[in-house]
């Protein structure tokens, strides 16, 4: 599966994408659940709390690890998806449809200086090697 181009990505696998009202949706790439194999709980940040850029804010748990989910910019976490709390699997099935948490950023800027699709597959590439 390639890497969506209308997403944004971090070096620490997540994806990012910039919703209508100004939020972003944050999940983990295709690269990531595939690394950590069938997915069996997910921990979300709570709603309210103010992240950093590069803060440990989540966790996913597969059969195989656990994993730390990283904020990929600064902000203030206004959403989590409720239904991975029950299904975990969605990440493994579409992991770019399944969203962990919803921020509002501290600036959009911060978005935009994120990797593009291109950048994303050249992390993953070097990892490869």
């Amino acid at each position: 599966m390639s890497n969506p181009a209308n997403l944004k990505y971090t070096a620490s696998h997540e994806w990012i994408k910039t919703e209508t009202d100004g939020t972003v949706s944050v999940g983990i790439t295709q690269h990531a659940q595939e690394l950590l194999g069938d997915m069996v709980f997910v921990e979300s940040p709570a709603i309210g709390r103010k992240l950093k850029a590069g803060e440990e804010c989540a966790v996913v748990e597969s059969v195989k690890a656990a994993a730390d989910v990283y904020a990929p910019v600064s902000g203030v976490v206004v959403e989590v998806n409720s239904d991975l709390d029950s299904a975990p699997e969605k990440i493994n099935n579409d992991p770019y449809a399944a969203w962990m948490f919803k921020m509002k950023p501290d600036s959009a800027a911060d978005v935009a200086v994120l990797m593009d699709a291109a950048a994303y597959q050249s992390v993953v590439d070097s990892e490869a090697h």
